[in-house]
């Protein structure tokens, strides 16, 4: 099984590269508020997020140094746009059984929606398995952000 995590992509990065959505395990969208530390990010993974013993399906995100209003705010614009039940544990908020999405514009616009809306910086992580030499080349992701994963 042939793993890689395509990191720190841009948004006009990501609408460049074609790719199976079916071969994405997990994307993520970080943003950054600014240099104190303040982020969030947004995230799904294909085989459910864990939450103590079992996997949840749907969107999530998590936060550090964020206000309560705007983890609402959050929360809020992410349930309008996919639906699901938020369910908060620690630092995060699942929106169980929300509507999933993997294609690259599909999360390039997301990002950039979060981006305009909340103010922040974004970058884009994507990881896919079963991804081959010859796709990772014809997918037209940047290989100097390619950050294979050892093992099978």
């Amino acid at each position: 099984m042939t793993r890689c995590r395509y990191w720190r992509l841009s948004t006009e990065e990501l609408k460049k590269v074609t790719y199976d959505p079916k071969k994405v395990l997990v994307w993520e969208v970080k943003c950054a508020r600014d240099d104190s530390g303040a982020h969030f990010a947004v995230f799904t993974y294909r085989n459910g997020t864990p939450w103590d013993y079992k996997e949840i399906k749907g969107i999530v995100f998590y936060y550090n140094m964020i206000s309560r209003d705007e983890v609402n705010k959050i929360s809020e614009f992410l349930k309008e746009k996919f639906g699901g039940e938020p369910k908060e544990k620690g630092e995060r908020i699942f929106l169980v059984g929300s509507r999933e999405i993997y294609s690259p514009d599909d999360i390039a616009n997301l990002a950039t929606e979060i981006g305009n809306k909340f103010e922040t910086s974004v970058e884009i992580s994507v990881e896919l398995e079963n991804f081959t030499p010859q796709e990772q080349e014809q997918s037209n992701f940047p290989s100097s952000k390619l950050l294979p994963i050892p093992g099978k």
